[in-house]
């Protein structure tokens, strides 16, 4: 699909008020040639990391496929025991799945994600939970300030005013206070760090120095985008999340856990991240 009509997709699905850009804001960031603008980009793809969602994934890859963009999908089964990994490769032979990657035995999502972002051929990469809480329908909005060269990873705000189901006081809560802290540190202004959609230019995804093999992800990347000085916008979209019955395997220790991620990704930066005082200045001419 060519760029323009990628485009015009993008522009028909958008009705929500521009996105407000955050802070850290450049012409062009230093680990992109002047020359490499978004007009050429024109593939997306999307990394479904699987851990026993036999019951919403082929679901979810079809909502997917529905999205009127140029699509890469890539599907990471990490070390199913529900058939999970059997439905992949079911849909990778129909089609609808491009590329099925297998983890013997359970290393996490972060390790996942990991596997996929070594697989991507796209422009752009977003990763997409196959439980049915994040609806593919915003996905032309979220890579919209990309395409527009006004972005290099955009976030989807859970927290924005989108249409979301009315679920757990306290996990709010915790969302909010472990945004907080992570924007003391990141100096940025996010209303929503450990949103699940994260769309970033792949140059970028590719060079980031990322560790965490479990939730730790969502931290770890926001920390990595931020010593890159990338330039970070924020969408609303809307959420369905689930309940512990039906499947949502996020908890209070991982909430715990996260305050040490945070902590340790942006204090204690593994060789090769990017730090932003040792960083070279954007050419403010571009």
């Amino acid at each position: 699909m060519a760029a323009s009509g990628l485009l015009g997709a993008a522009a028909s699905c958008s009705a929500a008020p521009f996105p407000h850009i955050l802070s850290h804001a450049y012409p062009l960031p230093f680990f992109l040639p002047t020359d490499a603008r978004p007009s050429s980009m024109t593939r997306l793809s999307v990394l479904i990391p699987v851990y026993n969602e036999a019951a919403t994934v082929a679901q979810l890859v079809a909502r997917v496929r529905e999205v009127p963009l140029d699509l890469e999908l890539i599907a990471i089964d990490d070390g199913s025991s529900d058939g999970s990994g059997q439905a992949l490769e079911t849909l990778r032979g129909a089609g609808p799945v491009d590329i099925v990657i297998r983890h013997p035995t359970n290393r996490g999502k972060g390790a996942a994600i990991r596997s996929g972002i070594a697989a991507v051929t796209g422009d752009i990469v977003v990763v997409q939970d196959a439980d049915l809480e994040y609806d593919p329908a915003d996905l032309p909005r979220l890579i919209q300030p990309i395409l527009e060269g006004k972005a290099d990873a955009v976030f989807g705000s859970r927290f924005l005013g989108g249409e979301h189901r009315v679920l757990y006081f306290w996990h709010s809560v915790g969302n909010k206070l472990l945004t907080l802290l992570s924007n003391m540190f990141t100096d940025l202004n996010l209303t929503d760090m450990e949103t699940c959609y994260k769309a970033v230019r792949s140059p970028l995804m590719k060079s980031l120095v990322l560790t965490s093999d479990r939730f730790g992800f969502e931290p770890e990347i926001t920390a990595r985008l931020a010593q890159a000085r990338a330039r970070i916008w924020e969408i609303s979209i809307s959420y369905s999340g689930r309940t512990y019955e039906e499947g949502k395997k996020i908890g209070w220790r991982d909430g715990v856990a996260a305050l040490w991620h945070i902590l340790r990704f942006n204090l204690l930066p593994p060789p090769g991240a990017v730090r932003r005082s040792s960083a070279p200045a954007p050419d403010a001419a571009t």
